[in-house]
């Protein structure tokens, strides 16, 4: 499990406390490896997609840490400890959390709300987040509260690709998969994929926009769950169609030995469950929009360079 950066911080600071510049790539790894992460969890990225969640941690654990006087930026990336951070050490307590950095002014400086820091009783709002956020950068709830977001927004298109009309799916599955990349123009592909009246869709579909290969489609707007049968029956439209690629798209999902099956013939079939159909839908921009951007900035330390 990730630590939370509350949890980083004592470490963080034991990390340096052989007095050494230390940057901060060393400090993750060295961290990691402490906390027994997992590749996976190393990995782990935050929604925006640009930065991983431990190495965040990090970041916002020296961040603290610096803010309280524990340690310092001797240069770009670089940290060390500073004589109040080995006055700590000597006696330090079980963790360092936000409330113990409150002893120090400059830490109640940092945390006070911009505008008001006349007044040492005005803390910045993060001070009244819920208790279930105490742990949290503002990263870490940004990030629920994205998922949380997205969540909704993927159910409410399930309920909609379930209560839609057969000729409406069609022009769905088609729109998405030219905003994919396949099918060439959607009036080719629109011509490539025709209903076949059980509440689906199917046929052949361009690879890429010069039909070098092609893929046969396969579109099934179902409640039920797809079972293997289903898929089988796929496989060998597949032969039929001299097609050596498919998807097999719908709106419900897929048994397990249905998948089990699919992984295991020569053809290549892809089964897109309800899910994962709507997931596409809302990366490829297909019947969602965006009501709200944010933009979240960081200094850029090279600007403020001088020669």
């Amino acid at each position: 499990m990730i630590p939370d950066y509350q949890s980083i911080m004592l470490p963080l600071l034991k990390f340096a406390s052989d007095g050494k510049e230390h940057h901060v790539r060393e400090a993750i790894e060295k961290l990691a490896e402490e906390f027994g992460l997992t590749e996976e969890e190393r990995k782990e990225l935050l929604p925006s997609g640009v930065q991983a969640v431990f190495d965040n941690r990090v970041g916002w654990a020296k961040t603290y840490l610096m803010k309280a006087g524990l340690l310092s930026a001797p240069k770009r990336a670089y940290f060390k400890i500073t004589e109040r951070g080995i006055d700590v050490l000597k006696n330090p307590p079980d963790m360092i959390t936000v409330d113990y950095l409150s002893k120090f002014p400059e830490f109640i400086e940092f945390r006070q709300t911009k505008g008001t820091r006349k007044k040492k009783t005005e803390r910045h709002t993060e001070m009244n987040i819920p208790q279930e956020y105490k742990n949290s950068t503002p990263e870490d709830i940004m990030s629920v509260g994205y998922k949380k977001l997205y969540d909704e927004l993927v159910s409410s298109i399930l309920e909609k690709l379930i209560s839609c009309s057969p000729s409406f799916f069609e022009k769905l599955v088609v729109d998405l998969l030219v905003e994919m990349g396949y099918g060439g123009s959607r009036e080719d592909a629109g011509r490539a994929v025709g209903r076949t009246g059980d509440e689906g869709i199917d046929g052949i579909i361009k690879e890429d926009k010069l039909g070098l290969d092609v893929i046969y489609i396969q579109a099934k707007r179902w409640s039920n769950t797809v079972s293997r049968p289903e898929i089988q029956k796929f496989a060998g439209a597949l032969q039929g169609q001299r097609a050596k690629k498919g998807v097999f798209i719908t709106t419900s999902t897929f048994s397990r030995e249905a998948i089990e099956y699919a992984s295991r013939i020569d053809n290549k079939i892809i089964l897109i469950d309800g899910e994962k159909l709507a997931n596409l839908m809302i990366e490829h921009n297909v019947g969602v929009s965006t009501v709200a951007t944010y933009e979240i900035k960081k200094i850029d330390l090279d600007y403020f360079m001088e020669e």
